[in-house]
């Protein structure tokens, strides 16, 4: 769906760049000033790189090789930035009208309605953006640009603008359209718990104007070196797993772990449907037996598949897990300890509430 291979320079900063995707969502990953919103600008025809090429959605749009540049407004791209840049002059409806009018032909009612239903913004229609709350605007910016008709959309830190509360309120609509539209997505974010719940299947991690990597995101989130200092303690594992049944009277939901059973606070999902969780290496704890009468209620089986050094006193365990790694990240004495090594059969302990889960559609096999 989408292919980048370009290298561009403004002032002393100086982007080269290549990576390709065929998920439905791409996150691009990395602090501020890598260069994420550049790469973001070239896609979307607002910037011309010096150099390279870029396909999105498997149309040529630039080959700097064959003098292609299609401009801007020729790619159908919906674009969603930071800020909302709503027309202050219009109310909601007319910001969504403006969209509409990018589609290049009358306005379809029914098209219409499905993307106020879906983000929910029908009582907003009629208010001026004056009165909107910043997570309102950013959903009328949001179905403006699904109005626009685009081929694909790019999503550049929708969310940075807004406050904690904002953001919780922003989130779950931002999740709809990974699931129920079929277009491609690009993902800016900084914030790895975004990009976890967005883009769980591929990430692009941008670093000073480079590609650092490029890749599964369960791999991404094994590997703390990319995730930064500031986030280098979520690194862990996603599980891809099946909500087997709820049980309300504890507040708690049974997943299906290849076999097994993970406990965790009730997920708002269907039996029978995927989710993913995030595990952080943090919150596993080893034992060489299963453990008896203790509070987690989290105990899975599994064969050490590999150990590492993690600085001076760490180690990082990778944990085949049926079809699946889990990743803990225990002292060198406790690895000691234990004996760890290689194809030696080991439980991973993991409290319920520990556990982060997030909605995963199905875009293939578990």
């Amino acid at each position: 769906m989408l292919s980048v291979d370009v290298t561009h320079r403004i002032g002393d900063f100086s982007l080269d760049c290549r990576f390709c995707s065929d998920e439905r969502v791409t996150g691009l990953f990395g602090p501020s000033g890598a260069g994420k919103s550049t790469l973001l600008r070239i896609m979307a025809g607002l910037i011309r790189p010096e150099r390279g090429r870029v396909e999105i959605a498997g149309r040529c749009v630039f080959d700097s090789a064959n003098a292609i540049h299609v401009p801007a407004h020729r790619r159908r791209i919906g674009y969603v930035f930071q800020q909302a840049r709503l027309f202050t002059h219009m109310n909601a409806r007319h910001n969504l009208r403006y969209g509409a009018w990018f589609a290049r032909g009358k306005l379809d009612a029914a098209r219409f309605d499905q993307v106020v239903d879906m983000l929910d913004i029908g009582p907003l229609l009629d208010r001026r953006v004056a009165g909107l709350s910043g997570g309102e605007q950013q959903r009328i910016a949001i179905g403006r640009a699904l109005l626009s008709n685009p081929a694909m959309l790019l999503l550049d830190e929708p969310l940075a603008s807004l406050d904690a509360a904002r953001k919780e309120e922003v989130l779950p609509y931002v999740e709809r359209l990974s699931v129920e539209t079929q277009l491609p997505i690009v993902f800016v974010s900084h914030q790895l718990d975004e990009l976890l719940r967005l883009a769980n299947r591929q990430v692009v991690a941008v670093r000073d104007g480079r590609v650092a990597y490029s890749g599964p995101t369960a791999e991404f989130l094994a590997r703390p070196d990319l995730l930064g200092a500031d986030q280098a303690r979520d690194a862990g594992a996603l599980l891809r797993v099946r909500v087997r049944a709820h049980q309300p009277a504890d507040g708690l939901s049974e997943l299906d772990c290849g076999g097994q059973s993970l406990f965790v606070p009730r997920v708002d999902q269907a039996p029978g449907r995927a989710v993913t969780v995030h595990v952080r290496a943090r919150d596993v704890m080893l034992a060489r037996e299963r453990p008896q009468a203790i509070s987690a209620l989290n105990i899975l089986s599994g064969t050490v598949e590999s150990l590492a050094a993690d600085g001076d006193y760490a180690v990082n365990v990778l944990i085949d897990v049926g079809d699946q790694r889990l990743e803990a990240r225990v002292t060198r004495r406790s690895a000691q300890h234990l004996g760890l090594a290689a194809g030696q059969p080991i439980h991973a302990v993991i409290k319920s509430l520990a556990l982060a889960e997030q909605a995963w559609e199905r875009l293939g096999g578990l």
